[in-house]
């Protein structure tokens, strides 16, 4: 195998190749880029964990420690947009940019000056973004939702720049997608038919859509902010006529199926792996193809089980229950096609199988206590607490944030050349897998139990779950470290050279295909005539 750490060797802008600190400036290279986007979502995940680190050393005991109120609600905010935004979907996207010309014999992505320009807006949104912790008035802290009046009316004035950080990212998206769609529908190999690409290219496709359909909803919604709050307009303003819910209906429909742009390229890595560590063929691949789409095109029709406490008439609380209800289907079959792949296969037990299997396992608990928050009735008792967000980390920290480690375990070989250390792979591992689960399972009982979430401060019952939660928070972020160790260790040489065949799988099944993978899946020596 080739080793592509360094393959920038001739392909930056059309002044030759550039040197030094501007190469990575000016690269139009699809693996340079990829390493950028990697990069900066490994730099967020750690500011954004320094953030929850903050409100679980808070919530640590009862009484108020260390924190303000407010600058406690500015963590909350702040948290969730920077690991939604700034972590999990630019990892993605760094992702893509690796992988996909190469799963699809391209020989880069197929709009590459777009490319640059659409990774380098996002440095300085969230620059912009985290910068209003230092003005005056503070970060907003209206939580990750910025349900208005919150945020119109009663917002702190870097809601504006905050407002113009969600554009960029906005936009930064919208050009990322479009790059993938093109690059896929116009740049496969000869031969290479759209059921015949591995799954990852498959779920990227379909994640790239649902991209291009959201992001202008997102906004829409920030814009109307804008308007209501500089210009005199009223969206939502129900003094001046507007509908302060109206903002939660345009809101939720950018962003239910903005928690399937997180999880449906999780889906397309498990996907890969699983059937790699079982060497066998993944099953169902067609199934595989039409339960992605099938989760794409309900993830638009359920956007209010988000907003069952607003008042909504019974029919269409009916309604967004079954539709919901109903999304549960098509991810069903996935996690049963994983599981009958995996059966009577010769398995083995390597890093990246391991988050592999935790993702299936902790992934599926996130769906039930999903289902049971998708049950009308049953979502007015955990509506706001701490059941919900027991649930949405199962969904997005064991399953996006998982899937990606798993991701990088499995192809940082393919990135560099280099081996990681096996041994440090599994403690990272075990260490954050057994303390995801301290830190997340007591919520789903201290949520039963009543405990609202966004505050600060909470009644003497909750103390011991919340210290017990605080702890495993604490053992999670600090295994992170680990990880970052690792990677930068596997970059300097790691274990030594990785072997053509990194995981010695069948030849093909690395990319789930019929036929075996096309000449330059990860090569960058020219082809031999």
């Amino acid at each position: 195998m080739t080793s592509v750490a360094a393959t920038t060797d001739d392909h930056n802008t059309h002044h030759g190749p550039a040197k030094g600190l501007m190469r990575w400036v000016v690269t139009t290279n699809h693996k340079d880029i990829g390493s950028l986007y990697l990069w900066l979502a490994f730099i967020m995940f750690l500011a954004g964990g320094a953030m929850a680190m903050v409100i679980r050393a808070e919530l640590f005991q009862p009484g108020l420690q260390f924190v303000r109120p407010e600058f406690f609600n500015q963590m909350t905010t702040l948290h969730g947009l920077v690991m939604v935004f700034g972590a999990v979907m630019p990892a993605w996207t760094g992702f893509a940019n690796w992988l996909l010309p190469m799963m699809i014999g391209a020989p880069d992505m197929a709009l590459p000056m777009m490319n640059n320009w659409s990774f380098w807006l996002l440095p300085f949104a969230f620059i912009m973004l985290v910068s209003t912790l230092f003005m005056e008035g503070g970060a907003p802290n209206f939580g990750w939702t910025f349900y208005a009046p919150l945020s119109t009316t009663y917002g702190p004035d870097s809601t504006d720049f905050f407002i113009f950080a969600i554009h960029l990212m906005g936009i930064s998206s919208i050009m990322g997608a479009i790059n993938v769609i093109v690059t896929i529908l116009n740049m496969r190999a000869p031969g290479m038919t759209l059921l015949k690409m591995p799954l990852f290219v498959w779920t990227w496709l379909i994640t790239a859509f649902l991209l291009i359909a959201v992001m202008p909803v997102l906004a829409g919604a920030v814009t109307m902010m804008l308007t209501d709050r500089n210009f005199g307009t009223s969206f939502f303003d129900a003094a001046g006529g507007g509908d302060p819910v109206m903002f939660q209906h345009v809101f939720w429909f950018f962003g239910h199926p903005e928690v399937y742009i997180m999880i449906l390229p999780a889906f397309g890595v498990i996907s890969q792996i699983v059937p790699t560590f079982a060497r066998k063929p993944l099953f169902g691949y067609t199934s595989m193809v039409y339960a992605v789409g099938a989760i794409a095109f309900l993830s638009f029709a359920v956007w209010a089980h988000h907003m069952f406490t607003t008042g909504m008439p019974l029919a269409g609380e009916l309604y967004f229950m079954y539709a919901t209800v109903l999304i549960a289907v098509p991810t069903g079959v996935k996690i049963f096609n994983w599981a009958a792949t995996m059966w009577k296969g010769s398995m083995t037990f390597e890093t990246p199988m391991l988050f592999a299997l935790a993702f299936i396992f902790l992934f599926t608990i996130g769906g039930f206590s999903g289902l049971m928050l998708g049950v009308g009735p049953a979502d007015m008792q955990y509506h706001d607490t701490y059941f919900v967000v027991a649930h949405f980390h199962y969904v997005l920290v064991t399953g996006a944030v998982f899937a990606l480690i798993a991701a990088t375990y499995y192809w940082l070989p393919k990135f560099t050349g280099n081996m990681y250390s096996e041994k440090w792979g599994r403690i990272h591992f075990w260490l954050s897998t057994i303390a995801v689960n301290v830190l997340f399972f007591p919520q789903h009982f201290l949520g039963l139990a009543g405990m609202p979430r966004r505050i600060p401060d909470y009644a003497l019952q909750f103390a011991d779950f919340n210290m017990i939660s605080s702890l495993g928070a604490f053992v999670f972020g600090a295994s992170q470290l680990i990880f970052l160790c690792l990677v930068i260790h596997t970059i300097r040489g790691g274990s030594g050279k990785a072997t053509d065949q990194v995981w010695e799988a069948a030849e093909g099944l690395e990319w789930t295909l019929p036929s075996p993978p096309p000449y330059h899946s990860f090569s960058t020596a020219p082809e031999v005539k």
